[in-house]
């Protein structure tokens, strides 16, 4: 039986929202804002951030952001200032943390490119089928992060690190795909995603 990528899209939406509902509660965002004031708001701002190749955590999916700091910890995914912040970071903190930023209000820096530039990147958006796993207006589901809205510079960076295998935390999906995408398409793709704005 063949079923269409709309039906599809829907059951992982229901199905990722029930995850995080539950996951979300494993945390406290109080005991998450206090531990983010005093780790995380210098470089992530407290609720977007202004380094444009420093990702925007507010309204991130609460299991994708716990990933990433138990991946950083593990050492599965690297950075010179998160991989040595989560070395002693508890399950608890990183739940905490987790559950403050996907509680905020998602605010996109909405950065604009060329109309061309766009256009070619929804184009090849559409092509890739990327809102299978990024959901429609790329909002994110689960541990599939949020990107509409996100830095431009920060997308090409990550795509680039998929891309030449320096990034391999997602279960070899990026990576496999990134594999045969140009320089050119990346740009064009970041471009189109950060002019989408996501709540």
């Amino acid at each position: 039986m063949k079923f269409s990528p709309a039906l599809i899209a829907l059951v992982l939406a229901a199905s990722a929202g029930t995850a995080a509902a539950q996951a979300t509660s494993a945390g406290d965002p109080e005991a998450g804002k206090a531990l983010a004031e005093q780790m995380c708001v210098a470089c992530h701002g407290p609720d977007k951030t202004l380094n444009n190749e420093t990702p925007i955590l507010a309204g991130q999916t609460w299991r994708y952001l716990y990933l990433q700091m138990k991946d950083y910890k593990e050492g599965r995914r690297t950075n010179e200032f998160m991989s040595p912040l989560m070395k002693d970071m508890s399950r608890k903190d990183m739940y905490n943390l987790a559950a403050y930023y996907a509680g905020q209000t998602y605010k996109g820096q909405n950065e604009k490119g060329s109309s061309e530039l766009i256009d070619k990147g929804r184009k090849v958006a559409e092509a890739a089928l990327c809102t299978m796993c990024h959901l429609g207006g790329f909002k994110g589901q689960n541990e599939v992060p949020k990107v509409a809205g996100q830095h431009y510079s920060y997308i090409v960076k990550q795509l680039t690190a998929f891309k030449n295998k320096e990034r391999t935390n997602d279960a070899g999906t990026m990576t496999a795909y990134m594999s045969g995408v140009s320089k050119e398409d990346m740009e064009a793709v970041a471009s189109y995603v950060a002019t989408l704005c996501a709540a």
